[in-house]
């Protein structure tokens, strides 16, 4: 390909680029985490249906509570009748009838009031628990999306120096200094930080959509601030984390809650075959055309009538209650074991977590250490050529292996950036650190 061609080629490729990285810059709004987690908060339809299903929970549990309150009822039972007047929906004909009910003495609905009320505990700390993964997503999209950022201003630099080494060795090769196949290595070496700049560029579109979803922003609109990520606490091995975990786990809780729930409801099917004692009251205004006075004595017919009692009953035999119970009874033990199991993997998932921060940690030293040896290299290069004794495809594969070092360490970081994130909402303190009300 002649010097031509390749300037036809390289060159626009490297405009379309950067104008696309100017026109997002100019397009886009710095924004700082804390405002994101924010508006990801306000926007997020997890929160909005945790915070739905707690209502419905807390609904439920004034639903139990509240048969010990009457509920009365207040209608009529106008009829016509012939002969002596018969009862209609078991009462009598009447102008006006106002019943009132309620529950004394229960035993299983104590149980099951107690059922509803744990259930809707869980749901509270099950809120705040999708409340803390809110929190989660928007944090590692945003500190993904800078590390993103940064990656693909480096590589606009290292494109850029790409090209210019592609068009200084098309000029060797007119002049006879340079053979045909080095044309090759430089422009391997310019397609491989193109491909980087690409899957930079995707990424970054992909993380701006995310969070634009998450916090109604425009997804053209979103940079992020760096130095707006909090500092990460340092995580010391000797720590217990795993014990704090498993302390202000939600997960933990919730199970626990749920469990507790299970062997009320389960206690309430045994208890079902105690006695009851309900509260039960009536008054009928009846009328006089439903001939109540020819099936009475002169005079004993009264329109006004009244009845205030007790009704108790004594359940003795029920098979269908029985096997309810019994079932009731596997289900909460099976509750009690997904409370041991959750509290187990609590358990793990810290361990791990925190032995990972370190795994990672030296990983990332590694890597930082190839970083700065190929910059050490790339820099030695430059001073042999200098001298003579390197030439510009020598320095072209030197800031090749660079700038994949540089890429490596950028990746390094952010994964133990994560885990040291991961970290904080396994212990309870991400929204503490992100600096938004818990």
């Amino acid at each position: 390909m002649s010097l031509a061609s390749r300037l036809r080629v390289s060159i626009p490729l490297l405009a379309s680029f950067c104008f696309a990285m100017i026109s997002s810059l100019m397009a886009a709004e710095p924004v700082p985490l804390r405002h994101v987690v924010e508006l990801a908060l306000r926007h997020s339809t997890t929160t909005a249906m945790s915070m739905a299903g707690e209502q419905r929970a807390f609904a439920f549990y004034n639903e139990a509570r509240n048969h010990y309150l009457p509920s009365l009822t207040v209608g009529s039972g106008l009829g016509a009748t012939w002969g002596y007047p018969l009862s209609l929906e078991g009462s009598a004909p009447s102008i006006v009838n106002t019943t009132a009910q309620s529950s004394l003495i229960n035993p299983a609905l104590r149980d099951f009031v107690r059922e509803a009320r744990a259930e809707w505990q869980g749901s509270t700390i099950h809120s705040k628990d999708q409340r803390d993964q809110v929190i989660l997503e928007a944090v590692l999209n945003y500190a993904e999306l800078s590390k993103w950022e940064a990656l693909a201003a480096h590589l606009t630099e290292d494109y850029a120096a790409a090209l210019k080494m592609e068009e200084v060795v098309n000029q060797r090769i007119k002049e006879g200094v340079d053979t045909p196949q080095a044309r090759d290595q430089v422009h391997l070496n310019a397609a491989r930080v193109y491909l980087h700049i690409s899957q930079a560029q995707g990424a970054i579109d992909v993380l701006r959509d995310r969070l634009s979803h998450v916090t109604g922003l425009a997804a053209s609109s979103i940079e992020t601030i760096p130095e707006s990520i909090p500092a990460l606490p340092e995580v010391r091995q000797e720590d217990d984390l795993v014990t704090r975990a498993v302390e202000v786990s939600p997960a933990i809780q919730v199970a626990s809650l749920h469990s507790d729930a299970l062997a009320f409801h389960a206690r309430g099917e045994h208890r079902s075959m105690l006695p009851t004692a309900d509260f039960a009251a009536q008054y009928a205004l009846l009328a006089t055309f439903n001939n109540y006075e020819n099936f009475f004595r002169q005079g004993s017919f009264q329109k006004h009538n009244a009845t205030v009692g007790v009704v108790i009953r004594f359940p003795f035999f029920n098979p269908s209650q029985r096997a309810s119970a019994r079932a009731a009874d596997a289900d909460a033990l099976v509750a009690r074991k997904e409370a041991e199991e959750a509290k187990s993997q609590v358990w793990e998932q810290t361990l791990k977590l925190q032995r990972s921060v370190r795994q990672l940690a030296a990983a990332q030293e590694v890597v930082d250490l190839e970083y700065q040896i190929a910059r050490s290299n790339l820099e030695a290069t430059r001073v042999r050529i200098d001298a003579g004794s390197a030439t510009l495809h020598d320095e072209d594969d030197a800031r090749s292996q660079a700038s994949e070092r540089y890429a490596a360490l950028q990746d390094a970081k952010f994964q133990l950036e994560q885990a040291r994130i991961a970290l904080l909402r396994q212990t309870g303190d991400l929204a503490g650190w992100v600096g938004v009300e818990k």
